[in-house]
């Protein structure tokens, strides 16, 4: 923290520091930030406390309290937010960001179903069955950071989540029912700190890129990994991407683990619906490649 304080005082920039104290504290202190006239609201930490602030600015927005920008300060595992917005893990460079004061209008998703019947907003993206259970697997190892820990989380899953619960998928306007070891849904291309799960994904494309993978044996789940780190999944048989505005993921046979932005929506829900805000969130960032 000193090293952020003394580098943004350093940029000439005007700022209070408020520490979070206990869950849900960032969606408070956000919404307050914003009653109070901040111009910008900025998450220093991981991608779950990225989501926080995130639901804290729609919340107030939604109740007509105002608006204000949001930065990120990567200082967590993943940072999958940060990187789909463009903020460097560097945290000079992304004080430099904050400096510069360049703006960008992003979509948020919206996820209703699980622990949240009234809903909790989504940067990144949602996912249902062995993603959630590889977070959840990834939280008890605290000795191990960043992609590298999520990669290890990843291989132990294969031996916990392997039998795939029967679910119906509907996606816009098409249903399908089938046993799928995992349905991501992402506004953003990246989880875990280094699995593209849908590269071709933008922030302000008014759509939402799903992921659907079937039911497969573990030596199989093995060998699909290294696609998804280089996002070449697609080419698989056994996946199904797509894009959507809405897609509603019900249970059939089994329950639903679900993370939203890698944090717990449910480990044994029954119904997640998940739909696209098109164009609801400034962001202070640099333009993605996929941007340029």
């Amino acid at each position: 923290m000193p090293f952020i304080e003394q580098t943004l005082t350093s940029h000439r920039l005007d700022f209070d520091l408020v520490r979070t104290e206990e869950p849900w504290h960032a969606v408070r202190l956000a919404e307050q930030a914003v009653a109070d006239g901040f111009e910008v609201v900025v998450a220093v930490g991981g991608d779950g406390t990225a989501n926080e602030v995130l639901n804290g600015l729609m919340r107030a927005k939604q109740a007509g309290g105002g608006s204000a920008a949001m930065g990120v300060l990567s200082v967590g595992r993943g940072n999958d937010f940060a990187f789909g917005v463009g903020i460097p893990r560097d945290l000079a460079a992304a004080c430099r960001v904050l400096a510069q004061n360049e703006r960008r209008w992003i979509d948020v998703g919206r996820v209703v179903g699980g622990d949240y019947p009234d809903g909790r907003y989504v940067g990144n993206g949602v996912g249902v069955g062995f993603d959630t259970v590889v977070g959840l697997v990834a939280q008890k190892m605290k000795h191990l950071r960043g992609f590298f820990g999520y990669f290890v989380a990843t291989l132990k899953t294969v031996f916990l989540y392997f039998r795939a619960p029967t679910v119906q998928i509907t996606v816009d306007e098409e249903t399908m029912t089938q046993a799928a070891l995992m349905v991501a849904v992402m506004n953003g291309r990246r989880v875990g700190g280094g699995f593209m799960m849908a590269p071709q994904a933008k922030l302000d494309d008014g759509l939402l890129d799903f992921c659907i993978a079937d039911q497969v044996n573990r030596l199989r789940i093995f060998t699909l990994i290294p696609h998804f780190i280089k996002g070449t999944q697609a080419t698989q048989p056994e996946i199904r991407t797509g894009r959507a505005r809405r897609v509603v993921v019900t249970a059939v046979k089994g329950v639903l683990p679900g993370h939203a932005d890698g944090e717990t929506l449910c480990t044994e829900g029954e119904q997640l619906a998940i739909e696209l805000l098109p164009r609801q969130l400034e962001v202070l960032s640099r333009p993605t490649e996929t941007d340029r």
